[in-house]
């Protein structure tokens, strides 16, 4: 009994207690061991901007890796098939035991510490713990995208089946894909490296890794262009998975334009002169169809309409009729054509794009005047608009249910390592102002730019219509070049200025007949208060 007593008087250590341990022991080891001072912080919490318009795209929602999301209880379910990875690692180990693999592990823990911009909570011990049994669970995953499956050395057991999936069609498998490539379950490349050469004995282990890691890329990567030989020689230089396919989308700056090897040099010729013909024959067009398509419009108007004839009408019902109500259904038409009038100014207003898109024509809007567009052979850095053809050359994307959250979290990446060009980040930009409806989409996926694997072209709108923040305004030379050329050269368009006309001198009268129609209205109720009072029709029947 003495002994229970003692053991509850016994103070367990605080928090503060642990932390203090853990600080000290991370100092002397820095004394020994100054190695990690050359690693950048690489595996990030993502930005709060961002991660408050979409949670689900940046928490994982079926699996933890690493230490951020490790004490998370509603994804502890997965940690049984992460044990049952480890099972399989430590049978292919023997006769080393699974132990040995943590201990090798904790012998860099100051350097897998230094990986992350969050301070790690955990002892050396726990986290190697974590790092070993995550990594296992990763590389069997990693196996499905083996060049050769039938010679691999972790074949998937029957209790894997059910999450990872060597057709990789099943929706668990794509869950777990969508939770790996998140910015905040990484785990450094160099852990994977490692304990991969533990069971891979073969001597080729890093060219069968290097090989796996092309495959999921390739599989996740939403613009597949790909230098397999630059990728193989420094995909280990790379700190995590996501960092991997960050510079296999968005090379640092190779932004050499390749679409001038589609075109012949005479082509500009034959273009400058269809150029010159089209807005000569357009010119010619609009200024005689100009004045007549203004006085339809005028004609049309349901306020002019009623402005013309609303006196006659007056008189002809005070005259006429002796029914009040026949005046209050004058008055009602008058408040609901100067309602439609509102509502028509206010829709010009609602059509500007938000502040938050880059100010450029939509893809319909460009195609109305003769824009097309055409994929580019190459990847962000071929994106160019050429003006002497009005030609818009834009990569080939690949869209489906995974692309949403690589391509967010690639942002938020991007966000955090704050290169001098965000490349990627201004695409998506660029993408979110070209396309506004599901009709822009339908023309990019019919020119080959998109390959929409989604269910519908409006799902693809409204997945880049979401994609409306940025952590900070970002200016990409290339990029914007292509953006002012295709601004420029739809304002020179003559339907582009047409447009302009008929907005500034039909859609801007809307507020002057809108305070026309009200000043009437005002009129026609005066008129009633005195009609009521007066009886105005035996007034006018004595007269």
């Amino acid at each position: 009994m003495s002994s229970e007593l003692q053991a509850m008087e016994t103070p367990k250590p605080s928090y503060d207690q642990e932390w203090v341990i853990q600080i000290s022991r991370a100092l002397e080891e820095d004394l020994e061991d100054n190695d990690e001072e050359g690693l950048p912080v690489s595996i990030f919490t993502v930005p709060k901007t961002l991660i408050s318009l979409k949670p689900d795209a940046y928490i994982p929602q079926l699996i933890a890796l690493g230490p951020y999301h490790h004490q998370r209880l509603e994804l502890f379910e997965m940690e049984h098939y992460k044990l049952t990875s480890a099972k399989r690692v430590q049978k292919n180990i023997q006769p080393i035991k699974f132990c040995h693999l943590v201990n090798h592990i904790a012998e860099s823990d100051s350097t897998l510490r230094a990986f992350y911009h969050r301070f790690l909570e955990f002892d050396r011990e726990t986290l190697a713990w974590i790092f070993a049994i995550d990594a296992s669970f990763l590389l069997e995953y990693l196996q499905t995208y083996s060049a050769k499956m039938e010679g691999s050395f972790m074949r998937i057991s029957s209790k894997m089946a059910h999450v990872i999936d060597y057709t990789r069609r099943k929706t668990t498998h794509h869950a777990i894909l969508r939770d790996i490539i998140m910015l905040e379950n990484q785990i450094p490349l160099f852990l994977l490296r490692e304990v991969h050469s533990f069971y891979q004995l073969h001597e080729d282990h890093d060219e069968v890794l290097a090989t796996i890691l092309m495959g999921f890329c390739n599989d996740l990567s939403p613009i597949k262009y790909i230098n397999y030989q630059h990728f193989r020689e420094e995909c280990f230089e790379r700190a995590h998975l996501l960092e991997l396919l960050y510079y296999m989308v968005a090379p640092k700056l190779q932004l050499v334009p390749d679409y001038e090897q589609d075109e012949p040099k005479d082509v500009e010729e034959i273009c400058w002169f269809r150029k010159a013909l089209k807005s000569f024959l357009a010119s010619m067009f609009y200024i005689n169809m100009a004045l007549l398509c203004l006085l339809s419009k005028i004609y049309k108007s349901k306020a002019v309409t009623l402005l013309v004839t609303l006196p006659f009408k007056i008189i002809s019902y005070l005259f006429r009729h002796r029914n009040k109500g026949d005046i209050n259904n004058l008055i009602s038409l008058a408040g609901s054509v100067a309602e439609e009038v509102e509502s028509a100014s206010h829709g010009m207003k609602d059509e500007r794009p938000l502040a938050e898109e880059i100010a450029i024509p939509s893809v319909t809007q460009l195609h109305k005047i003769g824009v097309k567009f055409r994929p580019s052979k190459g990847g962000l850095g071929s994106i160019n608009f050429d003006k002497s053809c009005g030609t818009f050359y834009l990569p080939v994307i690949h869209l489906d249910d995974n692309s949403e959250v690589v391509m967010r979290n690639l942002v938020a990446y991007e966000a955090c390592i704050a290169p001098e060009v965000m490349v990627f980040t201004r695409y998506t930009e660029l993408m979110n102002g070209i396309i506004d409806t599901e009709e822009d989409v339908r023309i990019l996926r019919e020119a080959g730019i998109i390959l929409n694997r989604l269910k519908s072209d409006k799902e693809v709108a409204t997945l880049w219509n979401g994609m409306t923040k940025s952590v900070r305004v970002t200016k990409v030379p290339v990029l914007d070049k292509a953006i002012e050329g295709a601004n420029t050269y739809y304002s020179n368009s003559w339907k582009a200025k047409m447009n302009v006309i008929m907005s500034k001198y039909i859609f801007g009268s809307w507020p002057c007949l809108t305070f026309l129609a009200a000043n009437l209205l005002i009129l026609m109720s005066t008129l009633e208060t005195a009609c009521s009072m007066y009886n105005c029709p035996k007034i006018f029947k004595a007269i």
